[in-house]
């Protein structure tokens, strides 16, 4: 499929150079009162995990600006909210415990990028700090903290994510549940059905 193949670090620098001193020195492997600040006004992350073998997720991760806790400059908590149960994140972190988060704030066009190291935790002191609604979440995914850094807001301008005159009119967005309806191909789920459950899930089992 694909013919000029790039496979060295070589090859790629030639084409597209070395990064400046301040894109070299911006790491840091704690986090200090800057990331917490933002951490504390972030309700979306995307969460990066990837199997033994490497195969790799993405799984977005939000709530309410804050639901992630920091405990020292070290460690963070991201709590387990009520899901598919298909667990891909967590099944990865288990065999795999190298994780890699972006924290987002919405009309924020820089995110904030942390790498380090998983485990799935149900300490009951910590979780119960993460109940809303009277709902404690049953496990939360522990995060040794290694490398915090500022990423840029390219990708956010060129997309115009932020910008309600450039999102598709809503007519033209795809139709969800029968994209879910047409993949699962299982006898008598329609798209109306799908629409219906989603609705129930997203009204009735947020926590």
């Amino acid at each position: 499929m694909f013919r000029e193949v790039i496979d060295e670090e070589e090859d790629l620098r030639e084409l597209l150079g070395e990064p400046s001193r301040m894109v070299q020195n911006k790491s840091i492997e704690k986090l200090d009162q800057h990331c917490r600040d933002f951490i504390a006004k972030a309700p979306f992350l995307v969460l990066a995990t990837s199997d033994a073998k490497g195969k790799c997720d993405a799984s977005p991760r939000g709530d309410a600006p804050g639901f992630v806790h920091v405990l020292d400059d070290r460690h963070l908590v991201i709590p387990e909210r009520p899901g598919n149960k298909r667990m891909d994140s967590l099944r990865n972190i288990l065999a795999n415990p190298y994780v890699g988060l972006i924290f987002i704030i919405p009309s924020l066009e820089e995110t904030l990028r942390i790498n380090g190291r998983a485990c799935v935790i149900r300490d009951g002191d910590i979780l119960e700090k993460m109940a809303v609604n009277g709902k404690v979440p049953v496990i939360g995914i522990g995060v040794q903290v290694e490398e915090c850094y500022v990423h840029c807001a390219k990708a956010f301008m060129r997309s115009g994510l932020w910008q309600p005159e450039k999102w598709p009119a809503k007519e033209s967005i795809p139709n969800m549940a029968q994209m879910l309806a047409d993949h699962v191909k299982l006898p008598g789920v329609t798209a109306e059905e799908v629409a219906s459950g989603l609705r129930d899930s997203y009204t009735n089992r947020l926590y």
